[in-house]
């Protein structure tokens, strides 16, 4: 029998390719299935809103924290989540507390960690995790409200500019040439265009690059303290905005500042939680003053009374509060007052923004087309 060497070869090759090729896509798919990991590494709000809604539920038909646990790990679907809630459930059986379990796992802030403390020490582990539960469903809430508010215009933004940037480099050139046959002045509108337009196609590159590189400057600057204080400072004078930017905040601290005072915490420990959660600069800041101001003796509507961030409203609610030792049920009902005007003035908002967008979009095709046509009303007005 005769044996070609070179077929042999030729096959070992191919096995050894194919071999290569099912390792690479065995690799790949071991990647692929692994959980990619953004931010600060703790739940996000809507796994935390299902978390504390769950365990209110199982706890309240009766079961014990650790079969809560054991069930609410057996729904996860990523495998990372399943194994801190197996983990958290083995530090539980270890003897600590649900708070120092779920702190020791690092996905949870401090803010969540004494509210369950004070939920263990209390007796009220299901009122707290009932609190928290519309404490992230409030949050989620406003965060779609504004997202839906928002979504429109800044599509309308983004279709105005990529309108005017086609017209600019390719319409208007189009009639550029045409206009060059003219021997007469042309309308000072078209002029103003055509320069735009020879501006933006021969810089196009350089202002794209340049807003890349402002993006980029942003997101590497967007946690300096000086960053953090100008741009919020210019969000809160924005028209429209600033001031639905300001509720959001005073609801979240109403809302924070209700449960934390439910749940008997000091006011010292409430403010400087609430300072670390809030997540906006002139809020952290006036917490980060009145803390100091309380340690010193001052009551909270004075500390309060400092900041132009708080309405006369609250401030002179909170006084009545606290003379009559009522601060958490004074802050549960000015949440829901506070809540309720914000989801009508970020209705208000979308309902306003869409036909100024509209208009918006609308003029600016208007003005290129208008000072694209005048030459040419000019010149058969010349001939007739």
């Amino acid at each position: 029998m005769t044996v070609n060497l070179k077929n042999i070869q030729s096959t070992n090759t191919s096995i050894n390719n194919s071999i290569g090729a099912t390792s690479w896509i065995k690799r790949l798919e071991g990647i692929l299935s692994k959980d990619i990991k953004f931010g600060n590494g703790q739940l996000n709000d809507k796994k935390k809103e299902s978390f504390y809604s769950e365990m209110g539920i199982l706890l309240a038909s009766g079961i014990d924290i650790r079969t809560a646990l054991e069930i609410v790990a057996d729904e996860q679907k990523s495998e990372i989540d399943k194994n801190m809630y197996h983990t958290i459930k083995s530090d539980i059986i270890k003897g600590s507390g649900l708070s120092d379990a779920i702190n020791k796992s690092g996905k949870f802030s401090a803010y969540e960690f004494y509210s369950l403390r004070i939920g263990e020490e209390s007796g009220r582990l299901k009122d707290v995790m009932n609190d928290l539960t519309i404490f992230f469903s409030k949050k989620i809430k406003q965060r779609r409200q504004l997202t839906s508010a928002l979504t429109y215009p800044i599509l309308v933004i983004l279709t105005a500019f990529g309108a005017v940037f086609f017209m600019l480099n390719f319409i208007v050139p189009m009639f550029m040439d045409v206009f060059k046959r003219f021997n007469g002045q042309m309308p000072a509108l078209t002029r103003t265009v055509i320069a735009a337009s020879m501006f933006m196609k021969a810089y196009s590159w350089l202002m794209i690059s340049l807003i890349l590189i402002f993006l980029i400057v942003i997101w590497a600057v967007r946690k300096t303290e000086s960053y953090r204080r100008h741009s919020s400072s210019f969000a809160l004078k924005m028209p429209l905005f600033g001031d639905v930017i300001r509720k959001v905040y005073i609801t979240r601290y109403c809302q924070s500042m209700a449960l934390l005072m439910g749940a008997k915490t000091p006011m010292l420990r409430s403010l400087h939680l609430v300072k670390q959660m809030i997540g906006f600069y002139p809020y952290e800041k006036a917490l980060e003053i009145m803390e100091s101001d309380i340690l010193h003796g001052m009551l909270l509507h004075q500390s309060m009374a400092k900041f132009s961030l708080f309405d006369a409203r609250i401030i002179s609610l909170i006084r009545v509060a606290e003379e009559v030792n009522q601060l958490d049920i004074v802050f549960a009902k000015l949440n829901i007052q506070y809540n309720d005007e914000l989801e009508h003035r970020i209705g208000m908002l979308g309902n306003l923004l869409e036909p100024i967008m509209i208009i918006v979009v609308g003029l600016l095709v208007a003005v290129i087309l208008i000072s694209m046509y005048l030459p040419l009303f000019q010149l058969s007005s010349t001939v007739y």
